[in-house]
Formats: C-alpha cells, structure tokens, sequence
C-alpha cells in the first residue's frame, strides 16, 4: 500500500471499514472458544470454560479478567459503590484544597506563581501516565491503585508541613501524581468491570458525588480558614483518604485470591530481584522517557511565565538557556521514542488509529482552552465579585452539579442510540458561545448571576466532552489495550493543560501587574509588589475604595485576554470532531464475566 493510500485511509477512513454507522466494528471476538489447544470441549460454566475465556494478555489483565469471570453480582456492586464513596472523598479534597491554595502561595507571597506550580505539577503527571498503564497491566489494578493512594498522601503530608515554595512545590508533584493516578486508576477499573454501551452511565454514577462536594467542600475550606489553618485542610485528608480507599483495595484483592483458588490465576515463582530485573523493568517502563518528557516539558514552559520577574525579561540568560534545553530535550524524547526505546511510550498502533488521535487532539484542545481561564477564577471571584471563599467555591462548582445531573442524561442517551459523536456536535458549539458571553461578562461591576448562567452552559458543554472523549477512545481498542488507550488520553488532556496553564501564566504576568500599575491610585503605588502577589493584600482594601475598584479593573483587563485565548483555541475543536469516527458501542463486546 503506497504512502498516500495510507494517509487517505487515515484520514478519509479505509473504504473497507464501515464509517457512519460502523456497525460492523469489531472491539474482539467475542465468540472465545470453549476448550483448548487440545481439542476438549468444556461444560459451559465450568472454571475450565471460565479460563478459556481469559485473553492471553499481561498479568493485571488476566487478573480482572479471572475476577470478573468469579465474583458475584454483590462484588460488582460493592466495587461501584466503594467507587462512588472515594469519587465523594476525591471531591471533597478537591473542592477544599482547590479554595486553599491561592492562600498557601498567598503566604509565601508568591500568589502570581499559582500557574508555574500547576505546569511543574501538570508535566510531571502527563509524564507518568504511560509508566501507570503498564503498572496496572503488568503488575496489577488493586498494585497501581494502592501506589497512588501512597502518592496521595505523602503529597498532602508535604504539603501540610511545608514552609517553603518550593517544599510546596515539590509536594504538590506528589500528590498531583497520586490524585490524577488514583482517578485514572478507577477510571480503567470502570471500564473493566463495563460493558461499552452501560460506560457512560457507570462514568455518570461516579461523577454523581460532584453534587454533592460541590458546595460542603467550599464550606469547609472557609472553616478550615477562618477556624484552624490552610495545613489542616491537607492534614486531615492525608488521615481520611487511605481510610476510605483501603476497603476498595480489600474488594479487589479477595476477589483475584478468589480467582486463584479456583484455578483461573496460576503464579509462577518470580525468584530473587537482580540487577538483570531491575534494569528489565527500567527498559520496559520506558524510565528515560519519562525523565525526557517530564523535564523537556517543564524546561520549556517555564521560562513563559518567569520571562517577566526576570532581570532581563526575555533577554536575561537563563530564560533563553531554559527555552532552548527544553526544546532539545523534548526532540531528544522524540528521537528516542523513534528510534532507541525498546518499548516506547507511544505506541503506533495508536497513533495511526483515527479516532483515537483526533480524540486526543480534541482534548487536549479543551483542557488547553479550559485552563486559560479557570486558574484565577476563584480570586477574580472573591476580588472582583466581592463574594467569601464559600460562596466563590460554590460558583467554580458549577460545573460538578451540572455535569452529575447531566451525564445520567448522557449515559442513557448513548445506551439508547449506541452513538456518540452527534453529541459533540451539540457539546461544542455551546461551550464556545459560553466562553464568548464570559468575556462580556467577567468584569468588574458585572451581575453574578450571568456569570453564573455562563458557567452553566460551559458545564453543559464541557460535561459533555469529558464523557464522549473517554468512551471514543476506549471505543476504538480491545480490552487488553483499555489502560494504554485511556494513558493516552490523559497524557493528551495533560499537555494540553500544562500548555493552557503557560498561556495563563503569561498572559496573566504580562497584563496584570501593568493593569496595576494603570489603574491603582498614586497612594497604592508603592504598595504593587505586595498586591500583585497575595490575594489577602488584595481583599484588605475596602470594597468600592478606589485600591480595590483598581485591582478590580486590573483583573479585568488580565480575564479578558485569558478568555479569548480559550475562545480562540477552543475553535480547533470542530475540526477534530469531524475526523472522529462514529462507532456504535452498543453493537461492541469488550469485556467479560460479571459486568455491569
């Protein structure tokens, strides 16, 4: 097949498959002999016809597979709900340290470097993803999920210790890490415990709990505040969260001993740990690529949001000396992954599949557009709008009560029609006119009730997108290949935020600090370093004195720019969505045993 066949097959789709409907597309065979090499035919029903069912594939595969194939109906319902009570506690901890941490950069009068933090931590998260699927593929779902709540919890440990930025900093990659791990990590145990055309309502019953956080998570990050410190808010999940994740820890692994003592999990002995292993494991985790990504990345991205606070802005050595390693670096991951690594961190089987790329680009597009805006929205809230921490919690909560009403709605029309690519074409439209209206809006002396109507109709369309975006690429892949696909994913949604939260930064850097300047009265001026850097500075200046209705203008000057940066990126979506194909999941067979 010459080069353009492939590159029309690509980008066209192969005439032979079945593009539209796709009703002949085939996730695998689903019709698994029941005997074996042999010839014998087994009794269906019989542990012998349930190994034969079991996929030759890696160890943790093979492990929820034989778990599936054994436990009950009550297990399965156990996970889900032990699922849904750790998406409950996720919320809370997010919706509580979400509110605190303007006020810990606050404290080490840094609050204009809430961004840099988030790229550091975005980069090395994007960077891990790929070493986490083949966790859970070769060493175990319930392995990975307890090494993330480790994660976890060191970084709030940290991070409630801290008295530093950068011990901060530091911290927050942990427990970046293990958070985004931990949910990537349920996420794959959704899929494997679903079949495709029930995802969607299993995604939506464990968003559901967002309901709920929602508004008692910004409640108690004002108590936390005003009460006790910001370092208990992190205190106290580093007790509650291995509490919470331990019982669904236990489900899974009773039920995989389950599967081993009748017969469907056979071990053998994996002897002593040699160097041999060890640099075997480097090899097949891809380690340098890891480092390569994760540093190149950060390197890179850095230098846009320190050009400003340098001595000589762009033209100061070290900001040039950064941009410059960091693009080396990544073109050295990028010869690596091509030509040296043994098992590389992009597969090309991926990369060459349509739906699958063109679904990446889409979300990583929208995590680029979401994250130009959203990293100062809680301090324009409180700032601008003049609303308590609470009451700014609940309105960047928007989103989780739309989306855990709305996705039911999503599931079950996805269950119903088999498609879900038509829902895209609804989904974004709408959040580009919202983050169109949001410009006209986020101003000073602007009703909060449009901003309020405008987070909606983002929620809307953004709950929409998170949901389609995870079941077309899971779609697209068997089931031995579901944890890889769906790393893909999240590396893609990761970059893009990292990229997003760059383009914050700078914009934020390069507008805010000359809007003080333009807006603040001669009497403040001295006092710029101070407010540009802590939000507490910021809210000391009575509402409606000219200091505050300065900043406030200063802001607006800074939200305008970020908004139409997401506007503008956010239109690439349309594109994308044209090239996804529209698979029919109800018509797929991915998983086996005992699912939902």
């Amino acid at each position: 097949m010459s080069i353009s066949t492939k590159l029309r097959n690509f980008v066209m789709g192969d005439p032979s498959e079945s593009d539209g409907d796709s009703d002949t597309h085939v996730v695998t065979n689903t019709e698994t002999p029941k005997g074996d090499d042999t010839g014998r035919v087994y009794p269906e029903g019989s542990i012998s016809d349930k190994a034969a069912q079991i996929d030759v594939a890696q160890r943790g595969v093979q492990n929820i597979q034989a778990t599936t194939l054994t436990w009950t109906k009550t297990s399965l319902a156990s996970l889900l709900i032990l699922i849904w009570i750790l998406f409950l506690t996720n919320g809370f901890r997010g919706s509580i340290l979400a509110s605190l941490v303007p006020y810990v950069t606050s404290d080490f009068q840094s609050h204009s470097l809430l961004t840099v933090i988030e790229i550091v931590a975005g980069a090395m998260v994007s960077a891990v993803y790929i070493p986490m699927a083949k966790l859970l593929d070769v060493w175990g779902r319930a392995e990975g999920f307890a090494l993330m709540v480790a994660f976890t919890t060191l970084g709030m440990i940290l991070m409630a210790v801290s008295q530093n930025l950068a011990t901060f900093c530091a911290a927050q990659v942990f427990y970046s890490v293990g958070t985004n791990g931990l949910i990537y990590t349920v996420c794959v145990l959704a899929a494997d415990v679903t079949d495709l055309r029930n995802r969607g309502l299993a995604f939506a019953f464990t968003s559901s709990p967002y309901m709920i956080t929602a508004f008692a998570g910004s409640k108690a990050a004002e108590g936390f505040l005003l009460n006790v410190n910001w370092r208990w808010g992190f205190g106290a999940f580093a007790i509650i969260f291995p509490c919470v994740t331990a019982p669904l820890f236990a489900v899974l692994k009773l039920n995989e001993h389950k599967a081993k003592k009748q017969g469907l999990l056979v071990r053998e002995s994996s002897g002593p740990i040699t160097i041999g292993r060890v640099w075997r494991g480097v090899v097949d985790f891809d380690l340098l690529g890891v480092v390569l990504f994760a540093g190149g990345l950060t390197v890179f991205l850095l230098p846009f949001n320190l050009a400003t606070s340098a001595p000589n802005g762009w033209s100061s050595d070290y900001i040039i000396a950064m941009i410059v390693v960091g693009l080396v670096v990544l073109v050295l991951f990028a010869l690596h992954e091509i030509y040296l690594a043994p098992a590389p961190f992009l597969k090309q089987e991926y990369l060459m599949n349509r739906t699958v790329i063109f679904t990446c680009l889409l979300d990583a597009t929208y995590q680029m557009s979401y994250y130009c805006w959203n990293s100062y929205f809680t301090s324009f809230l409180q700032v601008v709008s003049n609303l308590r921490v609470a009451e700014a919690g609940y309105v960047n909560s928007t989103f989780s009560v739309v989306s855990g009403f709305l996705l039911f709605c999503v599931g079950y029309l996805i269950r119903r029609t088999g498609h879900f690519k038509w829902l895209l074409f609804i989904a974004v439209p709408i959040y580009i006119f919202a983050l169109g209206l949001m410009i006209h809006f986020r101003q000073p002396n602007q009703y909060i009730g449009y901003i309020v109507m405008c987070e909606i109709f983002i929620s809307i369309g953004g709950s929409i997108i998170t949901l389609v975006v995870q079941l077309a690429v899971l779609a697209s892949v068997d089931h031995q290949h579901v944890a890889a696909v769906l790393s893909l994913l999240y590396i893609s949604g990761g970059v893009g935020g990292a990229i997003g939260n760059t383009i914050s930064g700078t914009i934020w850097t390069n507008t805010f600090e000359k809007g003080l300047v333009r807006y603040l009265p001669e009497s403040a001026q001295g006092n710029l370093t101070s407010i540009y850097g802590n939000i507490v500075t910021q809210l000391a200046y009575p509402i409606n004195s000219p200091e505050r209705i300065g900043i406030q203008k200063a802001y607006g000057y800074a939200q305008t720019r970020m908004l139409a940066a997401g506007v503008g990126l956010m239109g690439l979506s349309l594109i994308w969505i044209c090239f996804i194909k529209n698979l029919n999941v109800a018509k797929m067979k991915q998983t086996k045993g005992v699912v939902l």
